[in-house]
């Protein structure tokens, strides 16, 4: 079965992609906690809903969270246990707790990030099945509704109090319900409490540390939508630089144009040709050495598709022409996955984001067309939300000062958000809070990672592992080892798969550099050195 690849709401599909499900996991039967009946937890009232319903989950038993979409075998036995939030009279939230058995259980709870729009457990359930087999109690929201897609905004229309929920409140009542679960069923508190999420997670975990910063002692935000309302008005330039004029659209047969020029022209300034630019940004690459000297040909870009291919890379502009927010690295324009989802096909992703935003949570008005857009108006009346939607406020004092830590990470070829947006936020934090940022926030930047996972290059690293290690007491993180598997899904969920190299992440601003001895796929003969300096 092929599923389409590359949206938020499609990292699930890769389990199916390769045309093969993961092993199935032995079977057993899921045992008696000791600290209570998981069936005993229906019913449970909480602050703001209750308990709607409480099973056991055998080992090896399939979990679906979305109708209509393949479950994932649990690799542990469990307490599945799903409530009904109403902080309002619109308000239906959906929460599920992951509880693992009594004696499997290492006294911790972590909150999982959604992705998109939300509006399923889909995404949820990628953090949470791997939580839990490393013995979390996980906990994780639909964000107050349910979509047809992660792409869907219709849920909004109309309805303020669903755009709070999906904002902030969903993941703040979720942090509680994870507890009062916790301590119903194993009759203690957790000891420690993280937050793990990618994308619009990113923006979830980033809004905890600024807005809840008492929910979790630490968190991970990988490619954080923060800037929710400033990245919907750049997506929309996205979207009318490629299709705004037919001759501007770039067919997805041309992007491997694109990559290969980039890659033949950078590729071996990092020290190592691989097919991965280290740190894209000092490529200096131009589309116009690609442009047809003529007419229009498979083998050359026309002069519409290359300033359509240099708006991208340069960023959104705002009104008056001026940058306003950051363009998308050369080096993978032809990874399944990248542009062709997000910014150049027929059905490009930023596209549709954006026009769910503006026609449903902007102007309430289902007709509202791409071609109407007006940067000054849209964006302005876009920002009203600001306040409810972005988590781009670099003040961490209160999260910080409570001994919070933070890890951020973003794949250098993501083509959903520009990495650096997520620099960006990094060098505000650090400039706002100098000494607490060297001493609890850490960036780590993935060579050839695209949104969230997969990629050409190593994309699968141990960021719970890290950030639990470090909260604990460990040193700050200054590297961490990611892998690049011929599965990237499977490898993440830790099903099979078969490793191909391994590479060191840095801690920003550091790279890896080869050492100029043994495989450039072996982690172990690189390290991580300053910027500029040569191999």
């Amino acid at each position: 079965m092929n599923m389409h690849v590359g949206t938020l709401g499609a990292l699930a599909a890769l389990l199916l992609a390769s045309g093969s499900n993961p092993a199935p996991v032995a079977a057993t039967q899921p045992g008696t906690p000791a600290g209570g009946s998981c069936a005993a937890l229906t019913g449970l009232t909480l602050a703001d809903g209750k308990v709607v319903a409480a099973e056991e989950v055998a080992k090896g038993a399939m979990v679906t969270t979305k109708e209509g979409v393949p479950g994932l075998p649990s690799q542990v036995a469990f307490c599945r246990v799903r409530a009904t939030l109403t902080p309002t009279p619109r308000s239906s939230i959906k929460v599920e707790v992951w509880l693992p058995l009594t004696t499997a259980w290492n006294g911790k709870l972590l909150g999982a990030g959604n992705g998109g729009y939300g509006g399923s457990m889909l995404l949820p359930q990628l953090t949470m099945q791997g939580a839990l087999a490393k013995g979390y109690a996980t906990v994780g929201t639909d964000m107050g509704h349910v979509g047809t897609a992660d792409t869907d905004a219709k849920w909004a229309l109309n309805a303020p109090e669903k755009i709070v929920d999906f904002g902030h409140r969903a993941n703040h009542l979720a942090a509680g319900t994870g507890r009062a679960v916790i301590a119903a069923y194993y009759g203690n508190a957790p000891k420690a409490a993280y937050f793990q999420g990618c994308s619009d997670g990113g923006r979830e975990a980033l809004m905890e540390a600024q807005r809840y910063p008492e929910d979790y002692d630490a968190i991970i935000a990988g490619a954080p939508a923060n800037a929710w309302t400033r990245m919907m008005a750049a997506f929309m330039r996205d979207d009318r630089a490629v299709f705004a004029r037919p001759e501007s659209a770039i067919p997805n047969a041309k992007l491997k144009l694109l990559q290969d020029a980039a890659i033949a022209q950078c590729d071996a300034k990092d020290g190592v040709k691989d097919g991965v630019l280290d740190d894209p940004r000092g490529c200096g690459f131009d589309p116009a050495v690609l442009q047809c000297k003529a007419g229009d040909e498979a083998t050359c870009l026309t002069a519409g598709q290359v300033t359509a291919a240099r708006a991208l890379y340069r960023g959104a502009l705002d009104g008056k022409g001026r940058p306003f927010f950051p363009g998308y690295m050369p080096g993978a324009e032809a990874v399944p996955g990248t542009w062709d989802v997000w910014l150049t096909g027929s059905k490009a992703q930023h596209g549709v984001f954006a026009t769910e935003f503006y026609r449903y949570m902007v102007h309430s008005n289902p007709e509202w067309q791409p071609g109407a857009f007006d940067f000054a108006r849209d964006y302005a009346a876009g920002r009203r939300l600001a306040p409810l939607l972005d988590s781009d406020s670099p003040d961490l004092g209160a999260f910080l000062k409570r001994g919070g830590k933070l890890i951020l990470y973003h794949g250098w070829n993501d083509a959903a958000i520009p990495p650096e947006n997520t620099i960006a936020y990094f060098e505000a934090v650090t400039k706002r809070l100098p000494a607490e940022a060297r001493k609890s926030v850490r960036l780590f930047m993935a060579p050839g990672m695209s949104h969230c996972l997969a990629g050409p290059g190593p994309n699968v690293f141990d960021a719970l592992g890290t950030l639990d290690t470090w909260r604990q007491g460990g040193p700050a993180p200054e590297t961490m080892i990611a892998t690049k598997f011929d599965n990237d899904l499977f490898g993440y969920l830790g099903f099979p798969a078969k490793p191909l190299r391994t590479r060191p992440l840095c801690a920003w601003p550091k790279v890896a550099r080869w050492t100029g001895k043994g495989s450039t796929d072996d982690a172990a003969n690189f390290t991580c050195v300053a910027p500029g300096t040569k191999s």
